[in-house]
């Protein structure tokens, strides 16, 4: 069996893994390998640092130290091959696990709507409508009727009320111009009958010019002087 046969092999009960769990084993699969890159890189550089140590003292030493490092490197490069293969197929269940969620959620939305339209009759619904506009209309001619004054003398003629206003209009014109008149009249409030009479007496120079002119009256008032 295969590296990624072993990894992605059947479930307990022969049922094969879900993409979940396959991603899940994916990403703890390349967590190992990079582990196992980090070491291999470790190892290498100290190969490296023997073979330049030993380069030129111990010739032997410095060829083992190269070839070991050729090893690792081959792993390493297996690794990185390995790392590839498994970051494209985890990228491709994650994709697959996203559609998988929304076709899942779309279907599962789409059974619902059917569900709730199961009880809905499209006739009926149209049905519905035009009774809901019918009475619509009904309540408008009852609003227009109740607002419509007819009862209420809405039929009378506009000339004859223009005619009728016309009239009021010059009767409080007369009616003014005869309280007018009254007021003009009226000069003003009754001579008070308590004023003073006037002397019957006549003024005693009068008197005494009267004298003067009648001889009589002179003579008659020189004797009683």
């Amino acid at each position: 069996m295969s590296f990624l046969g072993k990894i992605f092999g059947k479930g307990e009960k022969g049922n094969p893994v879900t993409t979940g769990e396959a991603i899940q084993k994916l990403r703890e699969t390349e967590e190992m390998l990079n582990k196992k890159q980090d070491f291999l890189e470790k190892k290498i550089e100290t190969e490296l640092t023997n073979a330049r140590k030993n380069a030129k003292t111990n010739k032997r030493s410095a060829l083992q130290a190269l070839k070991r490092k050729k090893k690792f490197e081959a792993q390493l490069q297996q690794i990185d091959g390995t790392l590839s293969t498994i970051e494209m197929q985890r990228e491709a269940l994650e994709s697959a696990n996203t559609n998988t969620a929304v076709l899942t959620t779309m279907s599962d939305a789409a059974k619902a709507l059917k569900k709730a339209h199961s009880d809905l009759d499209v006739d009926k619904v149209h049905d519905m409508m035009d009774d809901i506009a019918e009475q619509q209309d009904v309540a408008r001619e009852i609003s227009d009727a109740i607002s419509n004054p007819v009862a209420f003398g809405q039929d009378m003629d506009d000339d004859e009320l223009e005619a009728e206003l016309d009239a009021l209009g010059e009767e409080l014109e007369l009616e003014e111009q005869k309280e007018l008149d009254e007021h003009l009249l009226d000069v003003g409030p009754a001579v008070p009958s308590n004023l003073p009479e006037v002397p019957k007496a006549e003024p005693a120079k009068a008197k005494k010019k009267a004298e003067e002119e009648d001889p009589d009256m002179a003579e008659l008032a020189a004797w009683a002087s």
